[in-house]
């Protein structure tokens, strides 16, 4: 029996990471048949505490800033769009996946996350806002970000078994202040380069650990 990737809207990758998903996607998806399974599980951007934090992603920046600094002061309008989910949220669309029988997920693609869970980003900055009391909060001008884009998850949810989500923006952001709060987090921590991922690329070049093409230096 062959299996197919359905692709019911065209991929538009507007950076080289989102060109190498979509190539590893069509690599992948010949390998799908009985005895192989494949799913491929598109992720929105995350958000949420780990041991080794970024502060790199959208939700995550913002609550840093508005904990470290009271205010975030945006440099654009923030109008373009960006679906969000927590972690907890994609570990469970993981296991959801392992523990779906094969019929319902090889082949497929879900995206993870919830149709409720489309922001705008100044929307997200007015919840952080909200969320971390003293925060101030400013709008820039129109700018010209075209990394914009909302994603529907209504297939996730209506045939990935099991699969739902728990979490929202505010109850995310109200987790990381709670963090924030508990570990009395610094300035310097926030601003730490191994919690941003391009702080620390340029980190690891700049001592001679990676080359230009970002591959590991022999030792």
């Amino acid at each position: 029996m062959a299996f197919e990737i359905p692709i019911l809207s065209p991929t538009n990758p507007q950076t080289a990471y989102a060109q190498g998903k979509v190539l590893v996607e069509r690599d992948l998806a010949p390998m799908a048949g009985p005895e192989f399974c494949v799913t491929f599980l598109r992720n929105a951007t995350a958000y949420g505490p780990s041991p080794r934090m970024r502060f790199d992603i959208v939700l995550n920046d913002l609550c840093a800033l508005a904990w470290t600094r009271k205010k975030i002061a945006m440099t654009s309008d923030g109008s373009p769009w960006r679906p969000i989910v927590h972690v907890e949220d994609i570990c469970e669309a993981i296991r959801c996946t392992l523990e779906a029988p094969a019929e319902a997920v090889n082949g497929e693609i879900f995206n993870v996350g919830q149709s409720t869970e489309n922001y705008r980003i100044r929307e997200i900055a007015q919840i952080i806002a909200e969320v971390f009391p003293g925060c101030e909060l400013s709008i820039g001008p129109a700018g010209g970000d075209n990394h914009s884009y909302r994603v529907s998850f209504n297939k996730i949810h209506a045939r990935l078994p099991g699969f739902v989500c728990r979490w929202n923006a505010r109850r995310g952001a109200e987790e990381l202040r709670s963090l924030f709060e508990r570990i009395d987090m610094s300035g310097d921590t926030y601003e730490f380069r191994a919690f941003t991922r391009l702080k620390q690329l340029k980190y690891l070049q700049r001592t001679g650990q990676l080359d230009d093409d970002l591959y590991w230096r022999p030792r």
